[in-house]
């Protein structure tokens, strides 16, 4: 995870800008790896942190998606650290 964490950081610091290709191609293999494992137990995956991370930076695109939502409530449901800890909790 730690390429797509370096990913996911240049991303959030191109301003709004368009990413790189290479950067593009990390992010959306790693989440459309992650979407597969949420779909695959929809009622039960618990996101990490860093898969949390980087499943709130394509947040949008699954925003009508009541599974989503679902993993999302799951991840913070289930989170017993610091908040301000976890990498993009507040972020796009």
């Amino acid at each position: 995870m730690t390429g797509v964490r370096e990913a996911l950081d240049r991303a959030r610091n191109s301003n709004d800008g368009p990413i790189d290709s290479q950067t593009s191609a990390i992010l959306e293999a790693a989440i459309q790896e992650l979407w597969n494992k949420i779909q695959a137990q929809p009622n039960s995956y618990v996101l990490t942190p860093d898969e949390f991370a980087l499943f709130n930076y394509f947040r949008k695109r699954f925003g009508s998606s009541a599974v989503a939502r679902k993993a999302v409530e799951r991840y913070w449901n289930s989170f017993h650290g610091d908040a301000a800890s976890v990498q993009g909790n507040c972020t796009a």
